[in-house]
């Protein structure tokens, strides 16, 4: 039987490298990108100088969320389009609640939070507005390259299957396992963005990576000769 893979070592094909999601976009002025670069200025500083009447300051928090915004919304969703809508939607939502932000708290956590509901939402509209197909699912993945060799082609069918597993799980099980073993944050930073406890977010973890066991190994016998 094929082994059950890892999702932290999920195929290039549905998982991008680390840095696709955390380095800051190509083509920013550049007083935005100055400050979005500059490791002394925290994102709570910027939260400051957006409600100050700024308007850099919030364009730069842009810039260093876009990426992980999307991605986050992609891991859960599974489709580009839609993952843009969530990743653009939630900075519409942040711009509209910064009044609201708690200084004593995580910025990454509070607006984390925003885009997994936004995706969460999302997803379960796109559940019952159709019944899932792998092409709906897997039509947008980002990553274009040819296939060329036996090994590309292994990892890019063995990419497809884990999203047609994934894509079984509930989505508040789907949302642990997209925040930890492909984002990597652990569960204690995962609880608060999902508004659980954190012995809450360690059993959705090991719960769903239970039933993606049991989707997976079901799914790889049904395509045994």
């Amino acid at each position: 039987m094929t082994p059950i893979p890892s999702l932290s070592r999920t195929p290039a094909a549905a998982r991008p490298a680390a840095a696709a999601w955390n380095g800051l976009p190509g083509g920013l002025p550049a007083g935005v990108e100055a400050l979005a670069g500059d490791a002394a200025m925290s994102d709570a500083e910027l939260v400051r100088r957006t409600l100050a009447g700024q308007e850099d300051p919030f364009a730069a928090l842009v810039a260093r969320y876009q990426k992980r915004a999307f991605w986050i919304a992609y891991h859960v969703v599974g489709r580009v389009e839609d993952a843009r809508d969530v990743a653009q939607e939630s900075f519409v939502r942040l711009f509209r609640s910064l009044a609201s932000y708690d200084f004593g708290r995580s910025f990454y956590t509070w607006f984390y939070r925003i885009v997994m509901n936004l995706a969460i939402d999302s997803l379960r509209k796109l559940r019952s507005s159709r019944a899932s197909s792998l092409d709906d699912i897997l039509g947008g993945l980002p990553d274009g390259r040819e296939v060329e060799g036996e090994r590309e082609l292994e990892q890019r069918e063995e990419g497809k299957a884990v999203w047609a597993v994934l894509d079984r799980l509930d989505a508040k099980f789907r949302a642990v396992l997209v925040l930890r073993d492909i984002h990597g944050l652990s569960c204690r930073e995962i609880a608060p963005i999902l508004r659980v406890t954190h012995a809450t977010a360690r059993w959705r973890l090991h719960r769903g990576r239970q039933m993606f066991r049991d989707h997976w190994e079901r799914l790889q016998g049904r395509n045994e000769p």
